[in-house]
């Protein structure tokens, strides 16, 4: 299975498939509209205006710490364009940890392990994917998009 093999739904329940993306770069960040780490949004919108022509931003929603993703598929989106300004691609609500692991989830921990091995530790861990397919790095959920821009730029570069 690759990368590209892939696929999750948009918050409208349309598919989205991976292979969309092939010769781009993907940034994977489980998000949630309520936490403390939330003002990464308008860093991760940035960077998708910055590189939206090499450069995918995906987020996806994810209820599984402290209950912070009290959005639903519904309402979403326009919180996070309202109080973030987003227009990076969203998806639908997923789990990132547990028996409901999202595939896309289950395959970047696979490949990128963390310092918890396969689970994810927080909102906004983020996955570099780079436009070959392969998972390029993870970072932590206090890694601030500013500081993943550097890899961003290598993965596009080659």
């Amino acid at each position: 299975m690759s990368f590209y093999d892939l696929s999750i739904n948009t918050p409208a329940g349309q598919p989205l498939n991976m292979s969309d993306y092939k010769n781009k770069a993907v940034l994977i960040v489980n998000t949630a509209t309520k936490c403390g780490l939330a003002p990464q949004f308008d860093a991760l919108e940035k960077l998708h205006q910055n590189y939206r022509d090499d450069l995918v931003v995906l987020g996806f929603p994810c209820d599984q710490f402290a209950n912070q993703e009290p959005e639903t598929n519904d309402t979403v989106v326009e919180a996070c364009r309202i109080n973030h300004g987003v227009t990076f691609q969203l998806t639908e609500k997923i789990d990132v940890n547990g028996e409901n692991t999202h595939p896309i989830f289950e395959y970047l921990k696979d490949e990128l392990g963390g310092l918890l091995g396969k689970k994810v530790k927080w909102n906004f861990t983020k996955f570099l994917v780079a436009p070959d397919g392969k998972p390029f790095k993870r970072y932590a959920p206090t890694t601030t998009p500013d500081k993943i821009e550097k890899d961003i730029k290598k993965v596009i570069a080659k």
